[in-house]
């Protein structure tokens, strides 16, 4: 839909590739001309810098795949390699796998699975490969068909059966699979309500299948972006970084998949970009890989996760005031930027370098040189364009939705580096009354930065620079007025994390049965199942859970559970019990874990419901503990 168009003005058109006029179409509707404006200014200023940059960088060059290789990586990024290779031998841990994701996010792997297994049969590849119905036939009687949302889910039903065989029932968990059958309208979500309880490609089919499939389209002509927000959860919202490793591994794969099956059913093209390995410096600030500078920077400042220069030049910025006028838009004077770049490279780590001859003009102008000159984009190859292809959803809740995904595929060093630089943005945005640096305007400088990479090799952005910027410059704003929602670890993709976890849990169980049953045949079985089902019983009674503190100076305590009992009243009620020769713990350095049972290790946030967690994962131990311990 095209709703008019948008020249450049004269001093840009010599940018314009052949005097291109420029197509404002759904996303660009809500950014005036005169913002644009910032926009073209910064990409000026931009080329400017680069232009005074003698040293020519290599560009970074995306290779173009073979057919199946796509989804032969996608697979292998999924964790779900061994559906296709000669290594089957871990099958089991992807049945367990696959038997909890839901009817999308299925019908994604299947997708995939199907193509490389084409693929393989053409180059008559040596490999098993095995019909993709076989892989789902285990728990999909439907076979898989793609998911118009009529037909129930056969997830939960066979879920069920297996508890029933073996006899122990566990709690029931919501995956968003038979659920969102409830008609859109009976939900108890509002339009600005972000639903994390139910799978966001499920959300998808089921307004793709009502009447109501329509409403709320992309960009429109407003400038106000939705409140979105939150409901509250009773047991307890989990943000990036309260999870453990091995969990995170599992959301890592479970987000890959969800995206996948959402953008599927919205029709968009999911790629996953793949560049070629270039030879990048090893030492140095600028034009650095993060993952180099947190490691020479971890030897100065053990545990950090933001590059050092990162952080010092935002202080730096700050520590002037964020009230100056034009803030990140008004740049510093190229020549002096490039000098002060050449005397931090030589002396930032010596601790020589003098910051208060650095101009906050200067500081913010070499804070985006660094963001633009990381060998491979903050947002990650991989995962740039996907960003970018984030306004081309048809709702902005949907826009939303898969910004929390991809900000979930992030690497951790790139993901905390881009939080900090979102929470940094705000603040500026904070004093916008003096500033004058609205949200759209900070979005619009800031875009070219993020998302104009010049490894790409400058053609191919040049052309579609003109098309991309106003979009861009819409999910920039998007990532900055949503950015406590995007580090948001959705619920339904922990609950499959905790379904993964029990289910690995049960077939060790039965394994180790097995291997007593064969050792010593008259053993006896039910006697063993009772002792195995009440670990803490006998000390703990019912309606009580036990709390280990070992780190304060009440190190255990009994508590009993009650509807309105919080995690945070929990915390509270040990910093209670005062002691003379323990360090005095504020509240906010202090958490309650819930640890094991269905989940490897998870921080609470003070207001989950104790009893309502307890219910969802019995077997846990609860350990209040700091952050760094």
């Amino acid at each position: 839909r095209r709703s008019g168009q948008y020249t450049m003005n004269h001093d840009h058109s010599k940018k314009t590739p052949d005097g291109a006029s420029f197509d404002r179409s759904g996303s660009q509707d809500s950014l005036d001309e005169l913002s644009m404006d910032d926009y073209w200014k910064e990409l000026e200023n931009i080329h400017e810098t680069r232009g005074n940059n003698h040293e020519e960088r290599v560009a970074l060059v995306v290779k173009e795949p073979d057919e199946g290789e796509l989804e032969e990586e996608w697979l292998k990024e999924a964790g779900l390699s061994n559906l296709f290779g000669e290594s089957s031998d871990d099958s089991l841990e992807s049945v367990v796998f696959l038997s909890t994701l839901t009817r999308t996010q299925k019908a994604a792997v299947e997708k995939r699975v199907e193509t490389v297994t084409q693929t393989m049969r053409k180059k008559n590849k040596q490999h098993q490969i095995p019909d993709v119905r076989d892989i789902f036939r285990v728990q999909n009687d439907s076979k898989g068909k793609v998911c118009g949302g009529s037909e129930p889910s056969t997830v939960r039903t066979s879920e069920n059966k297996s508890e029933t065989q073996d006899g122990t029932k566990g709690p029931n968990f919501s995956l968003g699979m038979d659920e969102q059958k409830t008609p859109p309208e009976d939900m108890p979500f509002s339009d600005t309500d972000i639903n994390l309880e139910i799978s966001f490609a499920e959300q998808a089919a089921n307004l793709k299948d009502s009447s109501i499939g329509k409403m709320c389209k992309g960009g429109g002509g407003d400038t106000l972006l939705p409140n979105f927000r939150l409901p509250k959860d009773k047991t307890g919202t989990t943000k990036i970084g309260d999870l453990a490793p091995q969990d995170m591994k599992k959301v890592y794969s479970l987000a890959l998949i969800e995206l996948t099956a959402l953008y599927d059913i919205l029709g968009t093209e999911f790629k996953q970009q793949k560049a070629v390995k270039i030879k990048t410096k090893d030492s140095g600030l600028f034009g650095v890989p993060l993952s180099v500078l947190l490691e020479q920077d971890q030897k100065k400042v053990p545990g950090t996760k933001i590059p050092l220069i990162f952080q010092k030049l935002i202080a730096q910025i700050e520590e002037a005031t964020l009230e100056t006028e034009g803030l990140l838009r008004i740049p510093g004077v190229a020549t002096r930027v490039k000098s002060l770049c050449q005397e931090l490279e030589a002396k930032f780590y010596e601790g020589t370098f003098n910051w208060e001859n650095v101009k906050q003009h200067d500081a913010a102008s070499l804070l985006k040189l660094f963001i633009r000159e990381l060998p491979q984009p903050l947002l990650t190859v991989e995962y740039l364009k996907a960003f970018q292809d984030v306004q081309n959803l048809p709702t902005k809740k949907q826009q939303l939705q898969a910004l929390n995904l991809l900000v979930l595929l992030l690497p951790e060093a790139n993901r905390d580096t881009l939080k900090v630089l979102l929470e940094f943005l705000q603040r500026v945005i904070d004093h916008r009354d003096k500033n004058k640096m609205t949200l759209k305007n900070v979005a619009m400088v800031m875009a070219p930065n993020l998302f104009t990479f010049h490894g790409f090799g400058s053609k191919t952005i040049e052309q579609s620079e003109f098309v991309m910027a106003a979009g861009t410059a819409n999910v920039m704003r998007f990532m900055i007025q949503y950015q406590k929602l995007l580090w948001t670890i959705p619920k339904f993709i922990v609950n499959q994390v905790r379904k993964q976890n029990t289910e690995s849990q049960k077939k060790e169980k039965k394994d180790k049965a097995m291997k007593k049953l064969l050792k010593k045949m008259a053993y006896d079985r039910e006697k063993h199942e009772k002792q195995e089902k009440t670990p803490n019983d006998a000390d703990v009674p019912q309606g009580v859970i036990r709390v280990q503190a070992p780190h304060l100076s009440k190190v255990s305590m009994a508590i009993q559970l009650t509807e309105e009992l919080k995690a945070g009243d929990v915390v509270a009620r040990f910093l209670s019990q005062k002691s003379g020769n323990v360090r005095t713990l504020k509240k906010e350095e202090v958490f309650l874990y819930e640890i094991g049972g269905n989940i490897g290790e998870r921080c609470l946030d003070d207001d989950t419901y104790m009893k309502d967690l307890y219910q969802l994962n019995p077997n846990a131990e609860w350990v209040i503990k700091s952050k760094q311990s």
